[in-house]
């Protein structure tokens, strides 16, 4: 025996059990009688899925541990209850993210900082966004309609963008917004985003999620704790040789707030020291994720074991 306690499943191997159905069924509880109705009809479903998935559940309350250990966001020691409106609180968004990409979201709620955005878009200047699993980042699709030139394309790494779509389509099929799955990044594909970033597009990839195949991981410290960040975007930036751009929409009073920021103006990876360049981009991006979740302590969606993960496939 090696004594070293196993590595959990990789993020992509553990279910997803959201029932389309059933979100059909909510979006119209809200289209139809509020959010307040809806609120009432999704705790039963949230409290269920919260007693059966001891997974997601023990994730979620390492996270608020290792968050308050580490920032004191939360102002106490997390608790259970804790966790579970961290579950509420990623229902609620996930209506949101719905109503962001269906065009239905009140965009008076959203407070938007554009300077920078309008300074690229008048020099046609794009560039790669860098995001996380946090807040409800749909609502670009509110920054595109306000933002005249603002187009985005976002990159996710699993086959559940299928199951999304195919749902935004029963909600709305006018939807503008396809999330575009790429779970490898072949020649054709960097080409094309080449091709959106010199025409002045903006390409969105998170950056907290290690690859679905194959791709490598590096380590970096969060919220006190070495963790498996993926090294693609930076990759990515590299070879698009353009500027890189963090977003974050949290949460903010009764509404988000939308912070677009540059993160580097060009990612270099030198030859002689390429892995120490790659550590040190994740240890960057780890740094802002620990800024933006201590902000908004229950915006931050990753239910599963995110500091042990199987980083080695």
């Amino acid at each position: 025996m090696s004594g070293q306690t196993p590595a959990a499943p990789h993020w992509a191997d553990i279910g997803e059990s959201t029932s389309v159905a059933g979100v059909v069924f909510l979006c119209w509880v809200h289209r139809w009688f509020g959010r307040w109705p809806f609120r009432l009809c999704v705790w039963p479903v949230v409290l269920c899925h919260w007693l059966t998935n001891g997974v997601a559940r023990r994730a979620s309350l390492q996270y608020l541990q290792r968050l308050q250990q580490h920032t004191g966001a939360l102002g106490h020691a997390p608790r259970r209850r804790d966790s579970l409106r961290h579950f509420f609180t990623f229902a609620d968004t996930l209506l949101d993210k719905i109503l962001g990409l269906g065009g239905r979201y009140p965009p008076e709620r959203i407070h938007l900082q554009r300077d920078l955005v309008l300074q690229k878009i008048a020099r046609r200047e794009g560039g790669l966004i860098l995001t996380a699993h946090i807040g409800c980042l749909e609502l670009c699709q509110v920054l595109a309609e306000q933002v005249p030139g603002f187009r985005i394309t976002v990159l996710v790494h699993t086959a559940h963008a299928q199951r999304f779509n195919r749902l935004l389509q029963r909600l709305d099929p006018l939807a503008a917004v396809e999330l575009v799955q790429v779970t490898e990044m072949g020649p054709a594909t960097a080409m094309m985003l080449a091709e959106k970033v010199a025409s002045g597009g903006f390409v969105a990839i998170v950056g907290d999620r290690v690859p679905v195949h194959g791709g490598r991981s590096v380590q970096a410290q969060f919220l006190g704790h070495p963790a498996p960040f993926p090294i693609g975007a930076y990759v990515l930036a590299a070879a698009l040789a353009c500027p890189v751009y963090s977003m974050a929409c949290l949460h903010h009073g009764a509404g988000y707030r939308v912070v677009f920021e540059e993160f580097s103006p060009r990612i270099v990876l030198p030859r002689g020291s390429r892995d120490a360049a790659l550590a040190e981009q994740a240890q960057r991006f780890a740094h802002w994720l620990e800024i933006n979740v201590a902000r908004s302590p229950l915006d931050w969606f990753n239910f599963f074991p995110f500091w042990n993960q199987d980083h080695g496939r």
